[in-house]
């Protein structure tokens, strides 16, 4: 995606999510009746009556549902919005031998297809890697005649990184450094960021672009890791917008899972179901029907007897439960937990446009400073869900 056309969809996203913020702003999680199920009653019964396993399977396609209106409208409206081109891709030069060592399979998928995306009219000559962990993808990257500085803030990880690089008699400087703190980069240095969340992310596009960076690359992540209250838009375009995004709006493109195993889903689902069970006791304990925020809870947790674990948790919210038909609740939690997972898909359909208009507000944001900016996937989404990157190349 270009530059005249960036800024074109962002408007257009930008009036697409404020004339429809009723429907992805409320979490179902934390409201028994969502306020847009009073305006459309079909939609709401239609989801209500649909099974765990049923909202599982559509979890990552809910474009497809055959709901009522308005949701196959909104999907439509939703996909073209978001749609965006493949990056084009070159054939990278083969790995140094068991350069892949010690990365996870998907990792070094996703390291591959970010490189391959690499696109820069000039090739570099020093890559920075942010937030760089142990290096690997900046490693994949050097090609005879370039150097390489990784920036990372775990010292661990700039230990192993750096006796890797000396492994392989790589001329890669593996530094420890916070990313957040006052620092400079080289303008003679190329950044590359594969999934460097929130504000590290931001930062790099700050200092890069003010550094006069000829290129730089990133896969964003995380977007509500961020230390500020509420989103601080980047672009004119942003900052003009009338959208105001919190901390928990931004997680709605991170709600798309598509690379747990089935322990980690199961583990998941009986977490929130108990937590469901309990949000009615608490509930029906204070007389006060509000969703109460409860602590992260280790996973040791769900090993106890339902009854002990909610006298525990109420314990720590000050509460006292007496006797409960314990049995009844937990099977509540369950049943409540079927009809939050499919009134969620509402939501669902919002996350890729919410990704697109924040990815545009950095890609934007570059614009802005004088750099040609491209917008696309490097890969595909059962690779991961943050598949979106900006290239951006000054003349």
């Amino acid at each position: 995606m270009r530059a005249k056309d960036a800024e074109a969809r962002f408007k257009a996203l930008d009036g697409f999510l404020i004339e429809h913020q009723g429907l992805w702003r409320p979490r179902p999680f934390t409201h028994l009746h969502l306020p847009w199920e009073t305006n459309h009653p079909a939609l709401s019964r239609w989801l209500r009556q649909r099974s765990l396993a049923e909202a599982e399977a559509s979890h990552n396609s809910p474009h497809d549902l055959p709901a009522p209106a308005p949701f196959p409208q909104l999907a439509a409206q939703a996909l073209h919005l978001s749609a965006v081109d493949k990056l084009p891709t070159h054939m990278l030069e083969p790995a140094r031998h068991r350069l892949n060592v010690d990365v996870p399979g998907r990792k070094w998928q996703q390291i591959e297809a970010f490189g391959a995306a690499l696109n820069f009219a000039e090739t570099p000559t020093h890559w920075l890697d942010w937030c760089a962990g142990k290096g690997h993808l900046s490693r994949r990257l050097l090609q005879p005649g370039q150097q390489l500085t990784c920036l990372e803030y775990d010292p661990a990880l700039v230990a192993s990184g750096q006796a890797l690089s000396d492994r392989h008699n790589l001329p890669a400087a593996h530094r420890l450094q916070n990313v957040m703190a006052d620092m400079a980069i080289n303008p003679q240095h190329t950044p590359v960021a594969l999934h460097a969340c929130g504000d590290l992310h931001v930062r790099l596009l700050q200092l890069a672009s003010a550094a006069g960076c000829k290129q730089l690359a990133l896969a964003p992540c995380c977007y509500n890791r961020i230390t500020a209250d509420r989103y601080q838009a980047l672009s004119a375009a942003g900052r003009a917008s009338r959208l105001q995004l919190s901390i928990e709006d931004l997680g709605l493109p991170l709600s798309e899972t598509v690379t747990a195993g089935n322990r980690v889903r199961q583990q998941r689902d009986t977490s929130m179901a108990r937590r469901l069970g309990f949000d009615r006791l608490q509930r029906q304990l204070r007389g006060c029907d509000e969703y109460l925020p409860t602590p992260s809870l280790p996973a040791s947790w769900l090993d106890k007897p339902y009854a002990d674990y909610c006298q525990e948790l109420a314990n720590l919210k000050g509460l006292s439960t007496g006797e409960q038909d314990w049995t009844a609740l937990e099977a509540h939690g369950w049943h409540r937990l079927a009809e939050v997972r499919n009134l969620e898909l509402v939501r669902g359909l919002f996350r890729r446009p919410l990704e697109m208009w924040l990815v545009l507000d950095r890609a934007l944001f570059l614009q802005e400073r004088g750099y040609n900016v491209e917008v696309g996937s490097f890969c595909e989404t059962a690779l991961t869900p943050r598949n979106l990157m900006v290239l951006a190349e000054r003349d």
